[in-house]
Parts: structure tokens; C-alpha cells; sequence
């Protein structure tokens, strides 16, 4: 079975989890989502975890955006119809389980740790996180105790009220562009937005407009994203995170 990582963790502590993947399980297949969540940003995690697992077929998903590490947040793994998903739990991996059908939900016992021969308060993903995949890689379920329920999170939370439609910013592209967690279906048949007294016209893609004028579209998460075109919205409206508040123009 295919294992993805998807973390907040950048560089070399990705390596390290693939590391006592694979000294477990020396013929793993391990594919990266990102390591470039946005550190401690669990909303955005799960956002993107949502609109990529779906595409893996059947696989193991190792998902840690994890401000909680050390502490009192249980460590989890996940079986779904197709899936496993292996997480802390905070709500990362719950969006992607509900959809695709939870079966049985497992608390990971921190002596897995003894696998790697350490406990660390920082780095679950290694101690953790990384032999549990390889156990569930096995079917060794040794080191799981099934529990009745995970913490959950709506990552499609929203708010529309007269004129005004309210979300938040479920993400940031390399490209600037605005993504936010507003589906189509809240915004159907609006012209256009104003935010922070720009207006963003409702268009179908980019060309509908000019170099360096804003937009706004629906992506292709399927919610709604402000952007410049061939430019950058994000820092034009000096905004990456957090609510938003729109007013829709009809």
C-alpha cells in the first residue's frame, strides 16, 4: 500500500520519518504531498489533505501539523473504506476520514517509540507517527487500542448574511492566489466582491481580465479565490491567514 507524508515540517525531518519507514519496511513506496503547510496551521493542513488523498486510490496518509506534540493530544491512526490515515489528533485528518467513511479508530501507544529506540516531546513523526505506518504497512496492530471518536474539524465552516459572505483563508499558493474555504454554491450568481475597497469581478479564468488587475474564481479546490493576475493578491491585500469577510456585489 502507497504511504504520502503531508507536514509543516520543511526539510530534513521528512527525510528522517522516511528513514524508519523504510529500515522497517524496505520496499515502501512513499510519495510527498508537502512539507509546506504553514507551521501550526492545522486548518490549512486538513484543507489540503481533503482535496489530495482522494486521488491516491488506496494508501496510508501520514498527515503531522502537530502544535500539540508532547502533550496531552492522542496520537491516532484512522481506518476508512479505502484508507488509513495516521495523525494527531486534532482534527487534521477528520474532514478526509468523514468522507471517505471512518471504520475503526485506533490510539497509537507511545511505546511504538521503542521501535526507534526513543520518545522524544518534539518529533512524533519519527518516534511515532513513522513505525506506526510501517506497522500498519505489516498489519501489525500491536501497539493500537480502538477508541469510539476523534476530534473534528469543518473546514468548510462559513457564514452568509444579506450582502456580506464570511470564511476563511484556507490557503495561499506559491502564485499568491487567495484560496479560500467559501464553496461555489455560497457565492452563485455574484458579480463580483469587494475587499478592503477593492473589487475583485467574478470571472471564469485568468485572460477575463487584465495583466495585473484583480479577479475573483472559483478553483479548482471548488471554492471561491481572489487573485491578480500575473500578480500576487496575497501580498497586494497583505493577507495569508485567517477570516474573511467579503461583500458581494449582485
Amino acid at each position: 500500500m502507497l504511504v504520502t507524508l503531508l507536514t509543516d515540517f520543511g526539510d530534513f525531518y521528512p527525510g528522517v520519518m522516511k528513514g524508519v519507514i523504510l529500515s522497517l519496511v524496505p520496499d515502501a513506496k512513499i510519495v510527498d504531498i508537502t512539507h509546506s503547510i504553514e507551521p501550526q496551521n492545522v486548518f490549512q493542513g486538513a484543507f489540503l489533505l481533503y482535496h489530495s488523498y482522494k486521488f491516491f486510490g488506496s494508501a496510508i496518509h501520514v498527515a503531522v501539523v502537530d502544535p500539540g506534540v508532547g502533550g496531552k493530544r492522542r496520537a491516532i491512526v484512522v481506518e476508512t473504506k479505502h484508507n488509513y490515515f495516521v495523525a494527531p489528533d486534532n482534527g487534521l485528518v477528520y474532514p478526509s476520514a468523514k468522507e471517505d467513511g471512518i471504520v475503526r479508530i485506533f490510539e497509537i501507544d507511545s511505546k511504538i517509540s521503542e521501535i526507534v529506540g526513543e520518545l522524544s516531546t518534539t518529533f512524533h513523526g519519527r518516534d511515532i507517527f513513522a513505525p506506526a505506518t510501517a506497522l500498519l504497512l505489516k498489519k501489525d496492530f500491536r501497539y493500537f487500542r480502538e477508541i469510539d471518536e476523534i476530534k473534528t474539524l469543518d473546514i468548510f465552516e462559513h457564514s452568509v448574511a444579506g450582502n456580506r459572505v464570511c470564511g476563511k483563508v484556507a490557503f495561499v499558493d506559491r502564485f499568491g492566489n487567495v484560496v479560500t474555504n467559501i464553496p461555489a454554491s455560497a457565492v452563485m450568481g455574484a458579480k463580483g466582491f469587494i475587499l478592503r475597497g477593492v473589487e475583485f469581478p467574478m470571472v471564469k479564468c485568468y485572460e477575463d481580465v487584465d495583466i495585473g488587475k484583480p479577479l475573483a474564481l472559483i478553483g479548482s479546490f471548488g471554492t471561491l479565490e481572489l487573485s491578480l493576475r500575473e500578480g500576487n493578491a496575497s501580498e497586494f491585500l497583505k493577507i495569508r491567514k485567517g477570516e474573511i469577510e467579503l461583500e458581494v456585489l449582485r
